[in-house]
């Protein structure tokens, strides 16, 4: 038979606590974005807080990008404030839109918003729906 000795436990130390990662900002505007809606926000029939982008099912590639303006900020919205104007992003876009740049560009046809997704697999040949994939998490 074995005598248990009784002995205080070893002093441990708390394991570090990791730091958590920053998190990636969902979308960036260039210069050209960022002008063109401080000029919608200013034109707008009521106070908007910005522009709301998202992503929706339709057009012949299957996906298509929505912008509108946002007169509130919802509580599940991802907040992107990038060279003094906000954009909302909705919840269910965000891992479609993850590293998107927006831009807005003018030619002798049209004026609109463009957006340079690394999620973006496909179009269509009219340019008005993209076929998306969900960004991949970083490991």
């Amino acid at each position: 038979m074995t005598e248990m000795n009784p002995t205080s436990p070893a002093p441990t130390s708390p394991a570090p606590k990791a730091k958590p990662r920053p998190r990636p900002q969902v979308m960036r505007l260039t210069e050209a974005a960022a002008e063109r809606i401080v000029q919608l926000t200013k034109r707008a029939d009521s106070e908007i807080v910005g522009l709301r982008v998202g992503v929706k099912n339709g057009g012949c590639a299957g996906q298509s990008y929505t912008v509108e303006y946002a007169h509130d900020v919802r509580p599940t919205d991802e907040v992107v404030e990038d060279k003094g104007v906000k954009i909302l992003v909705d919840p269910k876009a965000v891992l479609f839109l993850l590293g998107t740049e927006m831009d807005y560009r003018t030619d002798k046809l049209q004026a609109q918003f463009i957006f340079n997704n690394p999620n973006q697999v496909g179009a269509c040949g009219c340019g008005e729906s993209v076929q998306l994939k969900p960004a991949e998490a970083e490991g």
